[in-house]
């Protein structure tokens, strides 16, 4: 069923200041966003939240952001697109956590703030691609931990989640050198590779999981997703890989080399899941 479509509005998700900035630091563009798409006629509960990727050194919210906001739109389901901020040194305290930081405020508001918007939120997930996966899987894993502050219980886990070609973990022969030297580097704490190597960081409360993930990716190779498989299978977590042999990486939406839906698979099987 189409619905007709209302334009997107940007969302004050920081009322108190950003989190974890450098003090008289210009941030120019790297500022965190927050959009809220809804449609006229919302037809599920199911609330998205985007996460482009790029990276950790651009947010790719077109193709990766806004496009798939809206298709969801068309389809009934309220979205959430989040433009969060690239680790940067000299504007962040500790730059490897702002992102996640970024993404925790945003769930939180959602949670807190969607029916304001007149969004009708049941479950909320995160619907992460490329870095932006690496970030919805922090989201995904991490929850356990605040990095926002003090905050109620329950309100940081996602409902479920949707990882399109993520990057997943911070080892040296799987990983996407430029997100891991992005986010934790340029010199590594083997901690931070740990803690940040989110297969690692899968338990039994870990939400359920769909992936997508090109065999050809030779940007982020499938090891990572199948890293993310695997450790999800062990504790049992419903989970589905939709594998193309071809694609390559960053397609987006619709993969022109090989046919098939990844969009609309997902969409009915987390439909069908009791998450």
């Amino acid at each position: 069923m189409i619905q007709s479509a209302i334009a997107q509005e940007k969302v004050n998700f920081y009322p108190n200041g950003i989190l974890n900035a450098r003090e008289n630091v210009d941030l120019r563009d790297n500022v965190p966003e927050l959009y809220c798409y809804k449609p006229v006629n919302q037809i599920h509960s199911k609330v998205f939240l985007i996460i482009p990727g790029g990276g950790y050194s651009r947010v790719a919210i077109a193709h990766e952001g806004h496009d798939v906001a809206k298709r969801l739109q068309k389809l009934g389901y309220a979205s959430y697109v989040l433009r969060y901020r690239l680790p940067t040194d000299s504007q962040m305290i500790d730059k490897r956590i702002a992102p996640i930081q970024d993404a925790q405020m945003a769930i939180t508001y959602i949670r807190r703030n969607g029916e304001s918007d007149g969004v009708n939120v049941g479950q909320v997930g995160v619907l992460g691609f490329s870095a932006g996966g690496h970030l919805a899987s922090t989201l995904s894993t991490h929850f356990g931990i605040s990095y926002i502050g003090p905050i109620e219980d329950g309100i940081l886990r996602p409902d479920f989640s949707v990882l399109v070609y993520p990057v997943i973990t911070m080892l040296d022969s799987i990983t996407h050198q430029g997100s891991k030297r992005n986010l934790i580097g340029p010199l590594f704490e083997e901690s931070d590779v740990a803690r940040f190597s989110n297969e690692s960081q899968v338990n039994r409360d870990t939400p359920s999981t769909y992936l997508v993930h090109a065999e050809d990716d030779v940007v982020v190779p499938i090891a990572n997703s199948l890293l993310y498989k695997k450790a999800l299978d062990l504790y049992r977590i419903p989970n589905e890989l939709y594998q193309y042999k071809f694609g390559g990486h960053g397609f987006g939406l619709t993969n022109k080399k090989e046919d098939g839906d990844w969009f609309g698979d997902m969409l009915e099987w987390l439909e069908k899941k009791s998450l």
